[in-house]
């Protein structure tokens, strides 16, 4: 039953019912009370902001005690890695050309997309923080549509206490993806087709992840053609590329070619093989164990993402969470050195989603707790521990 659905409630529509039983019902009812939706809808709400604030609580803990070990603000711990690159544009704006040679010496900003440094530059250091806010309750409420309360509420903990979440409380593009597709997920259940596009269009000016927001719109589409003949729903996937449309001719127009944020990526970081990710991961970690923690956390994400698929398929989510999944999954497949990161999965956040739903509760308590100190062991190691790239 979704969150606009209602039903009578005994205690709610008695009219010698007091206030404060209303307001009990509304907490405790999983459909919004008569008379009362918008204040259901914020009590609800809560639950999402509680699990989030308690999961950046503990990355503060874990920025604050590595600052105090190397002496340095705790600012520090919370922009490393890519957060550099953001804050640059949010500063300057991009580069006009790549510098000359590969690797390190070649990298360059527009090797990222704009959306978050035009945020960043609007509102500073806490647009990571207040999105990924948001992100959690558009996320509550899109696994509340299918699995209830409860299965929103074990969903929306992996979700946000995976390994990969560390990256909410830096400078990234994550929140801003999560929040953007979550919305274009449940506008298109819900038939808002143009909405759901302008979202996806959101998520597509991001992060080059977020291109796979095209996909569910897609799926959508055809089905909502196939099955009722409602061309309206071409809306979704023709507005949904607008985002990295837009960030490719201002490329265009910028350095004079569309193709410079390919370029940038192959000279300063993708370079090698397509398709090379996965399989170089399991050659490292073959090679050398445990001693490349990079290599070694992508070929345990793969394994991991193996388990989670099986329980995500088995539990039957809409075709448009499928679509996604699958694209996320196949964008980290296909470049050179991604291959399936924390990073990724967390991109991917209905899969964690709908199996932390799913999941008997004995299990979702251990996999929840792993997940939570991976994401503190992680954190430790990006903010100063070894060299690692989360």
């Amino acid at each position: 039953m979704t969150a606009g659905t209602t039903r009578p409630v005994a205690a709610s529509t008695e009219s010698t019912a007091e206030p404060a039983v209303a307001a009990v019902v509304a907490i405790d009812t999983d459909v919004a009370p008569e008379g009362s939706r918008a204040h259901w809808f914020l009590i609800q709400s809560l639950r999402p902001v509680a699990l989030y604030l308690a999961s950046r609580a503990g990355m503060v803990l874990v920025a604050t005690a590595v600052a105090s070990d190397r002496h340095q603000p705790v600012v520090n711990m919370l922009t490393p890695w890519d957060s550099s690159w953001y804050l640059e544009i949010a500063r300057n704006g991009y580069v006009s050309h790549i510098p000359p040679g590969s690797g390190n010496p070649a990298q360059s900003d527009l090797g990222f997309f704009p959306l978050i440094p035009l945020m960043t530059r609007a509102t500073g250091l806490v647009t990571t923080f207040v999105l990924g806010l948001l992100a959690s309750i558009a996320v509550w409420w899109m696994l509340h549509d299918v699995f209830g309360r409860s299965g929103a509420d074990r969903g929306t903990a992996l979700i946000f206490f995976s390994p990969g979440a560390l990256v909410l409380s830096f400078v990234y593009s994550e929140a801003t993806i999560i929040l953007f597709i979550a919305c274009s997920l449940m506008a298109l259940r819900r038939h808002r087709w143009v909405l759901a596009g302008l979202c996806a269009a959101a998520a597509t000016a991001a992060d080059p992840i977020g291109s796979a927001a095209i996909v569910p719109c897609v799926v959508a589409a055809v089905v909502a053609i196939r099955v009722r003949r409602e061309w309206k729903a071409l809306a979704a996937p023709v507005l949904a590329p607008l985002g990295i449309a837009s960030f490719f001719l201002y490329l265009w127009a910028h350095t004079g070619s569309p193709f410079e944020y390919f370029r940038a990526q192959r000279a300063g970081w993708q370079g090698g093989a397509y398709f090379n990710g996965i399989p170089g991961a399991f050659s490292h970690l073959f090679s050398h164990w445990f001693a490349d923690p990079d290599y070694a956390v992508k070929a345990v994400s793969v394994m991991v993402v193996v388990v989670l698929l099986v329980i995500f398929f088995k539990a039957r989510p809409p075709g448009t969470w499928i679509g996604y999944v699958m694209g996320v999954l196949a964008i980290g497949a296909i470049s050179p050195v991604i291959g399936v990161t924390p990073r990724l999965v967390l991109r991917g956040f209905p899969l964690l989603g709908v199996v932390g739903a799913k999941l008997p509760p004995l299990w979702f308590e251990v996999v929840l707790g792993l997940s939570a100190l991976c994401m503190a062991t992680l954190g430790v190691m990006a903010m100063g521990g070894p060299l690692w790239t989360p």
